[in-house]
């Protein structure tokens, strides 16, 4: 048969309903479509309507995308209509029943492979049912986690020789041992479920063994940013592996930039004009995710901070829970400092965006200077894209993980010194005070010290190892082509064989 005649490659995307996991994998199966692959995104009613315009304008150009629409049980579990992601949750309940309802999914999903068999599912670590349901129809399952491969080489780390068992208590810092870099961490650091086993610790156990027999592993990282961790990934703890990001990358066009879920909560052209304002390198980028782990007593203590630092500044704040009430109920009016919110504005020394923010455009802009964050995956691995050095601030799951990799290996961070993690169900017990912040953020930016600026020279230097490694002849872009070339392979072979 001539190849041209052959039919497209078919692959099924199947996101988490957490906005950091949903975001990457559209973004991954946008890179996909572009690369000449049939793409199809199963997702919820509600999640579409989060990220059709983008897909509607891939269609347009001529790229081969769409969406499968699978009804969510949310009437089944509580919860009301439309409640289908994390952001669309209010307490701590909300978000535990949606995770339940998540898991219903497998039987509609099952059904739907069943009849369309295409030729390949990337489905998100998440759902570690997916192994089964795959298998039992002859399907290659791809995980993707969303997050690098360093994260993943200390959690099989700390599997194999629990160091942290043998150490005497919360604060005293442990080697993880067989790494290729000396990273120490201490208990207090570590996840509960690493700690002692608990029911998250059985699903993520779950999750490893579908890892484990999938066909394989696709990382929204680049092989130079953490090549040996790559390796052991590969040679060590024997997962196929295709780097193939940073799919962010992909939003190339300001309106793809800012529509990749929520609607952002500024108009970007204002957001643009105040950065057009600012000196280079000048501004500082605050936000904690889409799930910010932040107290009331924590939020005056940066807002005395960054006031005190007297550096401009970009601040997100996100949707806080109050989880000191039984029924853990948002807050609606978050409190800053008495009279901090009109200084700012009058002095247009700050600009503070509540909601949702065009995180893109803004860490692009010439007169960001660095970008403090929770070290979640998504934002350490766009802060790396936009050559910005980082201030740490980790809370919750693996996070502590990652900040490893931005002070001990790729060294274009500085710590703001939390070392207290604490659940997704749960605020902070510690506060940093706001001297503490202002000292860090006061040495990030207006620092000339020898470090900061070999810093600043390291983060340039991975920004432009990230688009060349994206771009045509780049490690990425070749990974994208080898791996679908590779399912064209498998499925010629199998084809030939009945």
């Amino acid at each position: 048969m001539d190849s041209q005649a052959e039919p497209k490659l078919e692959i099924f995307f199947f996101p988490y309903i957490l906005g950091g996991r949903l975001i990457p994998m559209i973004d991954l199966a946008r890179l996909f479509a572009s690369h000449g692959v049939k793409a199809t995104i199963v997702t919820t009613p509600h999640n579409v309507l989060l990220f059709q315009n983008p897909i509607l304008r891939d269609q347009k150009l001529g790229y081969d995308i769409g969406f499968h629409t699978l009804n969510f049980p949310s009437e089944e579990f509580g919860l009301p209509n439309g409640c289908e992601n994390e952001l669309t949750t209010t307490n701590g309940d909300m978000f535990i029943k949606l995770f339940m309802a998540a898991m219903k999914l497998q039987e509609p999903l099952g059904k739907l492979l069943c009849e369309t068999r295409p030729d390949c599912l990337v489905s998100d670590r998440l759902y570690p049912w997916t192994a089964d349901v795959t298998d039992g129809l002859g399907i290659p399952r791809i995980v993707f986690d969303g997050s690098g491969c360093f994260s993943h080489c200390v959690e099989e780390s700390l599997r194999r020789y629990a160091p942290h068992e043998r150490v005497l208590s919360e604060t005293e810092a442990f080697v993880v041992p067989g790494l290729p870099n000396k990273i120490e961490l201490k208990r207090s650091m570590l996840p509960d479920y690493v700690k002692a086993e608990n029911g998250f610790t059985l699903f993520l156990n779950e999750a490893l063994e579908g890892e484990i027999k999938s066909y394989g592993i696709v990382v929204n990282s680049f092989y130079e940013l953490e090549q040996a961790y790559a390796d052991y990934f590969q040679k060590e703890m024997k997962r196929k592996t295709w780097h193939i990001g940073p799919v962010s990358l992909h939003n190339r066009s300001n309106i793809d930039k800012v529509e990749r879920g929520i609607k952002t909560s500024i108009d970007e052209h204002s957001c643009l004009n105040w950065l057009d304002s600012r000196e280079p390198n000048s501004v500082l980028y605050i936000s904690f995710g889409s799930m910010p782990r932040i107290t009331s007593a924590q939020l005056l203590e940066i807002a005395h901070g960054l006031e005190a630092s007297n550096h401009p500044f970009i601040w997100v704040i996100g949707r806080i829970l109050d989880y000191s009430s039984r029924e853990k109920q948002q807050v609606e009016s978050v409190l800053l400092p008495v009279g901090f919110e009109e200084r700012v504005k009058k002095s247009k020394r700050g600009l503070i965006i509540r909601g949702w923010a065009p995180q893109l455009l803004i860490l692009e802009h010439p007169a960001v200077g660095a970008y403090m964050n929770h070290c979640g995956w998504n934002s350490i691995i766009e802060g790396v894209t936009a050559g910005v050095p980082m201030i740490t601030w980790p809370f919750s799951s693996e996070q502590f993980y990652n900040e490893r990799f931005i002070l001990n290996v790729i060294r274009v961070g500085i710590s703001m010194g939390n070392e207290h993690w604490v659940p997704l169900k749960e605020l902070p017990r510690v506060t940093i005070k706001s001297e503490k912040v202002a000292k860090v953020v006061k040495r990030l930016m207006g620092s000339k010290e020898a470090e900061v600026l070999a810093m600043r020279m390291r983060a340039a230097e991975y920004r432009d190892k990230a688009m060349r490694a994206f771009e045509e002849g780049g490690s990425s872009y070749a990974n994208v082509d080898a791996f679908i070339a590779e399912l064209k392979s498998r499925r010629k072979n199998q084809n030939g064989h009945l």
